[in-house]
């Protein structure tokens, strides 16, 4: 659970905050093993009711706020454009994660094309197909947010 640290003057301090960092702002308090609100309240600390996460998109950054409605804390999310460096940095990310994924995949089947494979003919052009749509997974259109990976023979 988390919770928002006040100011004196009722301004948000720090969200998000939790209990843990209550015990370590307060060294020479000895607090229960249970902090209770009431007692965090006393140090200017109360509970945020949580609000779900928006889906991801690599085009927004999102930050989470905490609002005061009818004497009970709220999160909120809040959602900006992200720059153009930011989206490039996210994709470029995003690329290598599913190459990597890819590469895994390939590797994984590497054993179905040994001349030794106890595949017959049929089931290894199968698998020989699903490597190539592996290695075509970068030309989708939609790449690397959007793809379409291939099913797995036999399954």
């Amino acid at each position: 659970m988390f919770y928002v640290k006040l100011n004196d003057d009722g301004s948000v301090d720090r969200y998000p905050y939790t209990l843990t960092d209550l015990r370590r702002s307060q060294p020479n308090v000895s607090f229960p093993a249970q902090i209770s609100d009431e007692t965090a309240a006393d140090f200017g600390v109360y509970p945020v009711t949580p609000a779900e996460q928006p889906a991801p998109d690599h085009t927004l950054n999102f930050d989470r706020i905490a609002v005061l409605r009818d004497g009970t804390w709220f999160e909120e999310w809040t959602s900006t454009p992200a720059t153009a460096e930011e989206i490039a940095e996210r994709t470029a990310s995003e690329s290598q994660s599913v190459r990597y994924q890819r590469n895994e995949l390939l590797s994984e089947s590497d054993w179905t094309q040994l001349t030794d494979s106890p595949l017959d003919a049929d089931d290894k052009a199968a698998w020989a197909l699903y490597r190539e749509t592996l290695r075509m997974i970068p030309q989708q259109t939609g790449f690397p947010w959007n793809v379409t990976w291939p099913p797995i023979p036999g399954s």
